[in-house]
């Protein structure tokens, strides 16, 4: 059986217009900023600590490389 893509589902123009008006009656157009603020802050960490882990990575792989190097000479 061919199934679709599980995220193959884009929203169109009305249903953006009804998320974003149920966005504002949950949580109230004055906190919006703050909570848009908050999602960036979470995002811009989230990043770093990705790269952080991923240039950790590359270290780890470059010390094992020259460790193998060395046990074979």
């Amino acid at each position: 059986m061919n199934y679709p893509p599980v995220f193959a589902w884009t929203p169109s123009l009305p249903e953006l217009i009804i998320i974003c008006v149920v966005i504002v009656l949950l949580f109230g157009a004055k906190k919006l900023p703050e909570l848009s603020r908050s999602v960036g802050k979470s995002i811009s960490e989230f990043k770093k600590g990705k790269e952080e882990a991923e240039r950790e990575l590359q270290t780890m792989k470059e010390d094992n490389n020259k460790t193998e190097e060395t046990s074979k000479s």
